[in-house]
């Protein structure tokens, strides 16, 4: 009787969390650290994957520094500057959301409805939230242009540009100064708003013969690596 009961609620819970878009899941076995929570501004996946990552950079001694393409309030970039203390963290973004043409571009292939142009957010805003704001460069402006002159290798990238003309930008550009076994991350390839991020990947690792294994984080991301 009891068993039953135990397991009637739990799958009920597990229904009614799930309509939520919050999922309940066992402990991480491979994970001895003590158990933390994120906060909301968070992605649970994204965030273990990225650690996960950082994990195999360090243990096999990859080199370069990180980055990330698609800034905006910086909550994910603070997560790369809190696991990589020593290493420079570039940041790529306007600043002031979507670039004109960039959206211009979008609109015309249907790729994106452009609700949102995250212009909410400012390079002071993004440092106060920083564990270690003296490892970061701030890029303004529009990429590629923005990263003229940069030369320097990555051992860790995240692309979360949202728009087509950014995405295939970023991946024409980091993708040759990857490291051997470093990680590059693309957020929303399977977003449905943001059409254009699936197509700048999937021309991209046509070309390239790239290797990408997609994740179940909230927006399905994908990883490239070497």
């Amino acid at each position: 009787m009891f068993k039953p009961l135990v397991k009637y609620l739990w799958d009920t819970s597990h229904r009614f969390s799930a309509r939520l878009h919050v999922y309940i899941v066992r402990s991480l076995a491979y994970d001895d650290q003590a158990s933390h929570c994120i906060d909301a501004g968070h992605d649970y996946v994204r965030i273990k994957t990225l650690e996960l990552c950082r994990r195999t950079i360090i243990e096999k001694n990859v080199s370069g520094c990180t980055a990330e393409l698609g800034v905006y309030k910086g909550h994910f970039a603070a997560k790369i500057n809190e696991l990589f203390p020593n290493r420079r963290l570039y940041l790529f973004d306007t600043f002031e959301g979507f670039d004109r043409l960039d959206r211009m571009y979008d609109a015309q292939k249907n790729f994106s409805k452009l609700n949102d142009d995250f212009s909410d957010t400012n390079i002071d805003q993004v440092r106060r939230g920083m564990k270690y704001p003296e490892q970061c460069v701030f890029v303004k402006g529009r990429f590629p242009d923005s990263a003229r002159g940069i030369d320097d290798t990555f051992s860790f990238v995240s692309l979360d540009a949202d728009l087509y003309l950014p995405t295939k930008y970023g991946l024409d550009y980091f993708y040759p100064r990857l490291e051997k076994n470093g990680y590059l991350f693309v957020h929303d390839y399977f977003n449905r708003h943001y059409k254009g991020v699936k197509k700048a990947v999937d021309e991209f690792c046509d070309i390239e013969h790239a290797n990408m294994v997609p994740i179940p984080d909230l927006a399905g991301s994908v990883i490239i690596t070497k």
